[in-house]
């Protein structure tokens, strides 16, 4: 324990000054999105901590070792206010999800545009927009290029593709 109090009782006052800085600038980066340019600034005066602090290569490793935990704790409860916290109930953190049902045209009623008939409002090249009915799709040709104004007939609905052809 001697050790740890001789090590302990040398830090000056810049260095430790350093530190706290430092520290707190790298917390204030991971609680905000943004540039980075707190968490470079917080970096460059750990650093400065870790050379003011370093009487001998020990006490610089344990200096970094110090630094380390403390980020990593800072780092868990970061992670923990993102999941559960308060950060999760801000604007950072996207409430939406995406679910498999929303995002395929595979279901029942999908299927029974299949046969349905329209006119391209624009050029397939291959893919474009149809009306069917007074309902514009996004649409997409087998490849071929189908020019704004012809009819065409859906063919197949294939996850979010509706495939078109030329009548």
């Amino acid at each position: 324990m001697d050790g740890f109090l001789a090590y302990i009782v040398g830090w000056s006052l810049p260095a430790l000054m350093c530190l706290l800085v430092g520290l707190g600038l790298l917390i204030f980066e991971m609680f905000t999105p943004g540039m980075g340019i707190p968490g470079l600034l917080g970096v460059a005066a750990l650093v400065a901590a870790i050379v003011l602090r370093a009487d001998t290569l020990a006490s610089a490793l344990i200096t970094l070792a110090l630094i380390l935990v403390i980020l990593g704790i800072a780092a868990f409860f970061v992670y923990r206010s993102f999941q559960k916290g308060a950060i999760s109930r801000s604007q950072v953190v996207l409430k939406d999800t995406i679910e498999e049902k929303s995002t395929s045209l595979s279901d029942a009623a999908a299927q029974e545009l299949i046969g349905l008939e329209g006119e391209c409002l624009t050029a397939l090249r291959p893919s474009g927009n149809a009306d069917f009915d007074g309902r514009k799709l996004d649409v997409v040709s087998a490849g071929e290029f189908i020019e704004k104004g012809s009819r065409v007939r859906i063919e197949a609905v294939e996850g979010l593709r509706i495939l078109v052809k030329k009548i």
